[in-house]
This record gives structure tokens, C-alpha cells and sequence, in this order.
């Protein structure tokens, strides 16, 4: 089953995507409240749902499929690590393959399926990142802590594509100081065209435990980059009990693998490549992303605001005392 949020006509309105187009649930009703609930219980309103009139699909602004509480960001391809350090020489640091990393990016900033993405300010660097997300699902009506892979497997209500838009020159200066990406990261995240539901997925799953969902990526209909989501480090259900690891995770959480190799963002290309080949993303660009079996979002990218330049920091004396 896949679950959509969109907006016509000023209303905003969640339901199921069926083969006529959209069909509304309750008024009031949303995504957020189902995956909440639970898979059984969203599968039975998603079948009334269906049961009601259809709004045609190219009617509709696609917003994001829910409102995450929180959004963390995987780093599980290593080939993708791989590009990125390639300038420095060094191989992948051996702590990149000890636990899955991720960082917490920002749930207000993201955008829908087709929406229209702002070059941050400031940046002259921008870049895309393929990707699946993952939501978390409540079990019987319970959140996880401290979650075993094999409870967290419980958990996974469904999918959707990923794309972490990435102001690459800001991230790399944040990044030096040992902290961040913050705002390197934080102006947009697309999610979408739905939510699919984990039990239409299963046909992909090998042996591992891994999908096995081809992932593809265009910038102005030229192929940029295209993997198998099977090529992650860890499963799914191996993030989702990491992150629950001493804490918790929330129904509706949502948890992005990472960018995929072989293209899957240019960062990896231009580290590969030692110049900026293809060039970063400018207003005009459009970016279009499908992966097997959930769908195809396609952002167009435009100009951003204009801010006045970050004031550097000021000289500040070392006194160990307040003055007297």
C-alpha cells in the first residue's frame, strides 16, 4: 500500500494511491496518525479509503508523505565514503565500518516530490544525494528502545526516496571544526512521491536481508549515478536498532541510508575526479531521482535568498578572571 499527503485547492489531505489516482482518508486524518497506529491498522483504513472516489494524481501538490518528528541521515555505502576522501589520499577510516554513523538533520525543511529546492545562501556548491529513507512504525501501539535488529524489523512501516540536498562548500567548512554538517544540510530534504509500505517491498529482500531496489539519479535527463540499494553496509533494521541504541525511536522517525555509490551524489564525482565534474547544481537544474519499486521525485533547483555574509568571529582575550 502506498500512502500520500498532498494539497489542492489550499486543503491539505491525506490518503492512498490507488490506480485511478488519490483516495482520501478521513478529514483530519494523517499519514503521521496511521504509521502511529500501526501497519495493521493503517492497512485497514488504506482499504476504505480506496473504497471512495479518486482525485487524479496531476491535480495535486505532492507535499512530503508525513511529518517526521525527527530525521536522522546514514553514511552505509562505502564506495560513496570512498569519493569523498578521495582528495586526501586516505583510505575509508576504520571507525566508518565499526557501527552505522548518522547525524540529525532538520524535519522543518522538508519539501514535496516535486517541489521547487533554493540554492542555500551563501553556497556555490550544491549537490544532490540519492536515497531511500526508512520510517519507523509503531508496534501494538509501543515506540522501541533499545531495540534488537530483529524487533526493529517490526518496526519498519515503509519507504520512501531520499534526496539530502547538500551545500557541499558550507558543510566542509563546518566540518572542519570536528562538528556539523549543520547548515551544509539543513535547507532542504526532499522526501517522497509516497510512503510504500514494507510488505511490497519483501519481494526485493536477498538473502542478507538487504533490498535489492535499483537507484537512479539525472540532472537535465543526463544519468548521473545509478546502485543497488543492497550495496549498504547495514540492513535497515540493523540503523533502526542502532539508533534506538541507549534511547529511543518514535513512530514516524525517519531514517535515511545514506547516499548510494557510483554517481550517487557529485561530491563522490568530484572527489573521484580531483575537479568539479559535473558541475554543481545551479537555478534551472533539475534533478530527478527513481528507485525501483517506490517511485520518482523530481525537484527543479532555483535561486535562493540573498543574505549579508556570516560576521567572523571576534579576537576575545584569554583572562582568566574577571576584572576587578
Amino acid at each position: 500500500m502506498r500512502f500520500a499527503t498532498w494539497s489542492a485547492g489550499g486543503t491539505v489531505r491525506a490518503g492512498v494511491v490507488g490506480d485511478s489516482g488519490l483516495h482520501a482518508l478521513p478529514e483530519g486524518t494523517t499519514v503521521l496518525d496511521l504509521v502511529r497506529a500501526g501497519l495493521p491498522a493503517a492497512r485497514a483504513a488504506g482499504e476504505e479509503a480506496l473504497r471512495g472516489p479518486a482525485v487524479p494524481l496531476d491535480s495535486v501538490r505532492l507535499l512530503p508523505p508525513l511529518e517526521a518528528p525527527t530525521v536522522r541521515d546514514f553514511v552505509t555505502f562505502e564506495e560513496h565514503v570512498e569519493g569523498m576522501v578521495a582528495p586526501s589520499g586516505e583510505p575509508v577510516a576504520p571507525e566508518w565500518y565499526q557501527a552505522p554513523t548518522f547525524y540529525f538533520t532538520n524535519p522543518y525543511a522538508l519539501v514535496g516530490a516535486h517541489d521547487d529546492v533554493p540554492v542555500p545562501p551563501g553556497s556555490q556548491r550544491f549537490d544532490f544525494e540519492l536515497e531511500v529513507a526508512v520510517v519507523v512504525g509503531a508496534v501494538e501501539g509501543s515506540d522501541g528502545a533499545s531495540l534488537t535488529p530483529e524487533q526493529a524489523r517490526d518496526h519498519v512501516f515503509g519507504y520512501t526516496v531520499l534526496n539530502d540536498w547538500s551545500a557541499r562548500d558550507l558543510q566542509f567548512r563546518e566540518m572542519a571544526v570536528k562538528l556539523g554538517p549543520a547548515k551544509g544540510k539543513d535547507s532542504a530534504t526532499t522526501l517522497g512521491p509516497w510512503l510504500v509500505t514494507a510488505d511490497e517491498l519483501e519481494p526485493y529482500r536477498d538473502a542478507e536481508g538487504f533490498l535489492a531496489l535499483d537507484m537512479r539519479v539525472s540532472v537535465n535527463g543526463e544519468q548521473i549515478g545509478q546502485d543497488l540499494l543492497s550495496n549498504m553496509g547495514w540492513p535497515f533494521e540493523e540503523l533502526i536498532a542502532y539508533a534506538s541504541r541507549g534511547t529511543e525511536v518514535r513512530a514516524g522517525d525517519v531514517l535515511g541510508s545514506g547516499t548510494c555509490g557510483n554517481g550517487g551524489c557529485l561530491g563522490e564525482l568530484w572527489g573521484r575526479r580531483g575537479e568539479l565534474s559535473p558541475p554543481p547544481l545551479r537555478p534551472g537544474d533539475v534533478v530527478e531521482m527513481t528507485v525501483e519499486g517506490i517511485g520518482t521525485i523530481r525537484n527543479r533547483v532555483v535561486e535562493g535568498v540573498e543574505l549579508p555574509p556570516v560576521r567572523a568571529a571576534r579576537p576575545r582575550p584569554r583572562t582568566r578572571t574577571r576584572a576587578a
